[in-house]
């Protein structure tokens, strides 16, 4: 009677461990699937010109209003425009750039526009490879920390204010991606950013989103975790409520 009961079990344990492993590798697959479809559209446009092309560009800017741009990465692209009087609000964000990709297009994509104020938030996507490539740890933070000053200078140049935002923090890291996660990123996050806020001045300022979108842990809050990298709609309502106040308080 033990033996039928017994192979039983054995069979049920071994159907939950066989669909264990087809769903983890149906979720390792999409993963692998996204990065692989992001490399080959990067190959295609490595600076991301064609997101936006030159006859994309608004009218020529008028003295009404302050024209600040969002640069940067996927999460200056997904920053949704304010409404504050008094100022007019262009996205040049595209996603999954590093800071260098970023700086390249800064010709193609902010000097024709000619900014009042350009407010950055990129380097998460430099940080996010340390746990890939850990002896180059160093060199991407440094990497980091000296093209974000380079994006400063350039929109200085122009005339420009900075507002430079930290790096946001990353979320919970979903299962398919701790394999290729550490500890190291966030503590890297933690060094470029308190560079950041060393590059304030009296044409830079900086913009405390972590006030508001970071737990005590130093995470993002759950509840405005689109995923691991991304805020969802709530978080960026209440990163906006605090950033017209910062506006109208200049």
């Amino acid at each position: 009677m033990k033996a039928p009961k017994f192979s039983l079990l054995l069979n049920v344990f071994l159907l939950i461990l066989l669909g264990s492993s087809i769903t983890l590798n149906f979720l390792l697959f999409n993963v692998g699937k996204k990065y692989y479809l992001e490399l080959n559209a990067t190959r295609l446009d490595p600076l991301g010109w064609g997101k936006y092309p030159l006859d994309s560009n608004p009218p020529a800017k008028t003295n009404s209003k302050v024209r600040l741009i969002f640069f940067g990465d996927s999460r200056s692209a997904s920053w949704p425009s304010p409404e504050v009087e008094g100022f007019e609000f262009i996205n040049r964000g595209i996603g999954s750039q590093t800071s260098i990709q970023t700086i390249q297009r800064f010709e193609q994509h902010i000097t024709p526009l000619k900014p009042d104020v350009v407010l950055l938030q990129v380097g998460v996507n430099d940080l996010k490879t340390i746990p890939l490539f850990p002896w180059r740890k160093e060199l991407t933070i440094s990497d980091s920390k000296r093209n974000i000053q380079e994006i400063v200078e350039k929109s200085k140049a122009l005339g420009a204010v900075v507002i430079l935002t930290p790096i946001f923090p990353v979320g919970d890291i979903p299962l398919e991606r701790q394999p290729f996660w550490s500890d190291e990123v966030g503590l890297a996050i933690e060094d470029v950013n308190t560079y950041i806020n060393s590059l304030a001045d009296e044409n830079v300022i900086i913009f405390d989103a972590l006030s508001v979108l970071v737990d005590e842990k130093g995470v993002v809050k759950r509840e405005y975790q689109k995923d691991e990298l991304h805020l969802n709609s709530e978080g960026y309502k209440v990163l906006n409520q605090e950033f017209v106040k910062f506006l109208n308080s200049l």
